[in-house]
């Protein structure tokens, strides 16, 4: 059997699986170490000593490159035929969920990759490093923790081979203590919880309508209760029956609320997987009318509205300079506590244009699990503030 340990850069290989290439457990078999993003194979024979592998590797460090990115599940699948060269294989790569995406994609890619390698290489397990994960706290199910030479030998591979990456100013490569963890922790998932992993931390676009309801609007108690408390407020603003502006709707959790209290909708959403199931989920709802439009089309060329709904969506630097011309007299607009202070409250002061009508506290933080149990984060609440144009 071999050890195959599949990750981005080499790097990787000695920051989160040091464990596994290193581990005298198995009694020093071999081991190969895939470079994902440059196709390279690097073959550590049975027998050789820890600080030998890392000698190896060494050479293959190189600068901060931010063009590094998983070759896809077809080529990593031969990577991994390859690097096992007639043995079975255990393998190890990076999470799905990585806070960063190359590293992530790598992770999801690999998995998918060695499932339809059943044919030709027995792989006993496919496991992905925690790692470094700012938001999300893990259900491991391996725990190794380093011994001191263990970490000496990490912290000698940091301050030699990688010490340029200690400096370098991207958030993707560069190397600082949260990342060099002393104790290596690991986890297997099925493929629905692969897959919710790795577009929970997607954030927008494709990879996060990889799946149907990404951030569980339709089973997570805290959104359930937000969806709830954003629906009542709007309602005690609008009475039922004004055409509402919901921009940015998703997959229609908070449109079909909306339209239960007898609103008319038009619910845009410019991601064309997201707006494919909206489209599905309102299809027998008259009351509700589907759009393409981004918030820069609305502030062009949107429908009047009697208010326009912005809830948790302008979180992506949109330009708030566009609320201005959206053509209504009532903003709902709703984020979580930090980003009202950062990001709206700034811009609220030195508006001329709009003055709030009240402001309220949609939903408090909550700690949830999410993707089956395998994940837990704090949901951070959110805060709303209901603005009218001045002079309305």
């Amino acid at each position: 059997m071999i050890e195959i340990v599949v990750v981005l850069r080499v790097e990787d290989a000695v920051l989160d699986f040091l464990s596994v290439l290193t581990d005298p457990d198995p009694g020093g078999g071999p081991a190969a170490v895939v470079l994902a993003d440059r196709g390279d194979i690097l073959s550590l024979p049975a027998g050789t000593p820890p600080a030998e592998r890392l000698a190896l590797l060494a050479p293959y460090v190189r600068p901060a490159e931010e063009g590094a990115a998983s070759p896809g599940p077809a080529a990593l699948a031969g990577l991994v035929r390859r690097a096992a060269d007639g043995h079975s294989a255990r393998v190890w790569t990076h999470s799905p969920a990585d806070n960063r995406r190359s590293r992530g994609r790598v992770g999801r890619d690999t998995a998918v990759a060695c499932a339809g390698l059943a044919d030709t290489v027995p792989v006993l397990t496919v496991r992905h490093a925690v790692g470094y994960s700012p938001y999300l706290q893990f259900v491991s199910d391996l725990d190794r923790p380093l011994g001191l030479e263990q970490v000496a030998a990490k912290l000698g591979f940091v301050n030699g081979p990688a010490a340029g990456l200690l400096g370098t100013p991207s958030p993707e490569f560069v190397v600082q203590t949260p990342r060099i963890p002393a104790a290596e922790r690991f986890f297997s998932a099925d493929p629905g919880e692969r897959e919710r992993l790795f577009a929970l931390l997607a954030s927008l676009g494709d990879e996060a309508a990889a799946v149907p309801d990404p951030w569980e609007f339709a089973t997570s108690p805290y959104e359930a209760r937000r969806l709830d408390a954003t629906a009542a407020w709007v309602r005690r603003h609008s009475p039922p029956g004004g055409p509402l502006v919901e921009v940015g709707a998703c997959e229609g959790a908070l449109t079909s609320r909306l339209a239960a209290d007898g609103f008319s909708v038009y619910a845009t959403e410019p991601n064309p997987h997201f707006r494919a199931r909206l489209d599905a989920a309102q299809r027998d709802t008259p009351a509700v009318r589907i759009g393409s439009e981004d918030l820069a089309g609305l502030a062009k060329d949107g429908p009047d509205g009697a208010a326009y709904l912005l809830v948790e969506m302008l979180y992506y630097g949109q330009d708030l300079a566009l609320l201005d011309d959206l053509p209504t007299g009532l903003l709902f607009l709703a984020l979580e506590p930090e980003a009202l202070e950062t990001r709206l409250r700034p811009w609220l002061a030195a508006s001329p244009v709009w003055r709030t009508v009240e402001e309220i506290p949609l939903v408090t933080p909550r700690v949830e699990s999410v993707c089956g149990g395998r994940a837990y984060l704090s949901k951070r609440g959110s805060v709303g503030l209901a603005l009218r144009r001045t002079g309305c």
